[in-house]
């Protein structure tokens, strides 16, 4: 969206309809969000006044001013940090992200993120997304989780991977599929965990399933389901199926969704010291040669496998595949070596 001063006059169809869903309709590069943003900043005139409630009832005929500023330089600041990129247009970028990168700056991590490497890596390319230049993140993975991520570099992209995302696969658009070892053998080879997800009580930074019966006083619980099918088993020496290789695919996307469904049923993954404490003798189990990779990778068993998404400005069906990562491969064929 080119800065400067659009005219937009309400259509009948439009009538009774929301201020800010009405101009964020006209203008199509910019997410509703933004168009919010831009009247409570009082950059949007009716007859010559301002007026600053997005909820704001239209008129059909009902003419507006919005005046939209050029985009501010990017905060934080980019950072030449390397990128495995899978695709990229000028709409959104698809990268293979590391284990050990933080997607987003934040307290502790102000520095040496996912976004500081995009701002860098795609530079003018970035609209200013939120009124400023800067990646679009619409959905993340864990520092210590690798795999596929999308970004939006546009308002619209922005706009429309959010739908998607928000959907959470329902509309039949997108799809997530994650590779996790987790410890034990589910004793169905398939199945669905369907456990709401809150704050952990005593442990804000921790995730932690909610009882149904909490649903109604407990404003932080999500519904949460994820499915599950395993890939394959490992054995030891003492125990059989003592370690499983599933595949698991959201059908809604919370914070530590897998890692905390996983233990809920009684197997964490392997190398989660959050959520698989308790499972931390477990590695005595394991030959030499699984021990020793488990303990190279120092960080939870889990890979952001695929992502399926429909592309937001040409409704192209885009699906992208990653690999195990070097650490997840040489601890899958320890873990085959010793079976």
């Amino acid at each position: 969206m080119e800065p400067g001063q659009h005219r937009i006059t309400a259509r009948a169809e439009e009538a009774g309809g929301r201020l800010d869903r009405v101009l964020a309709d006209h203008l199509g590069a910019l997410s509703r969000a933004r168009v919010k943003a831009l009247i409570k900043d009082g950059r949007v005139r009716h007859a010559g006044v301002v007026v600053d409630a997005p909820n704001r009832r239209v008129a059909a005929g009902d003419t507006f001013e919005v005046d939209v500023p050029p985009a501010v330089s990017a905060v934080p600041l980019g950072e030449a940090i390397p990128l495995d990129t899978l695709y990229e247009d000028a709409h959104l970028i698809v990268v293979n992200k590391p284990a050990g990168l933080v997607v987003h700056p934040a307290a502790g991590n102000w520095t040496g993120t996912l976004v500081n490497a995009l701002i860098a890596h795609c530079g003018d390319s970035l609209s200013g997304i939120g009124g400023v230049k800067r990646p679009g993140i619409v959905h993340r993975l864990d520092k210590d989780t690798s795999g596929v991520m999308v970004v939006a570099k546009t308002d619209r992209a922005h706009a429309g991977l959010a739908a998607q995302f928000a959907a959470h696969g329902k509309d039949g658009r997108m799809s997530r599929t994650y590779d996790a070892f987790v410890w034990g053998t589910p004793e169905r080879p398939t199945g669905r965990v369907d456990a709401l997800l809150g704050r952990a009580q005593g442990n804000r930074t921790k995730m932690a399933v909610v009882p149904r019966a909490q649903f109604s006083s407990r404003p932080d619980a999500r519904e949460a389901v994820t499915r599950y099918a395993t890939v394959a088993t490992f054995d030891t020496a003492t125990r059989a199926g003592a370690v499983a290789h599933v595949q698991c695919v959201l059908e809604t996307g919370r914070t530590h969704q897998i890692r905390v469904h996983m233990a809920h049923i009684g197997h964490p993954l392997l190398g989660d010291a959050t959520y698989g404490a308790g499972h931390a003798a477990s590695a005595a189990l394991l030959g030499d040669q699984a021990r020793s990779a488990l303990s190279a990778l120092n960080r939870q068993a889990l890979h952001a496998r695929t992502l399926g998404f429909e592309h937001p400005l040409s409704g192209e069906a885009m699906v992208f595949d990653s690999p195990l990562p070097p650490d997840l491969a040489a601890l899958k064929t320890a873990l085959a070596a010793a079976s």
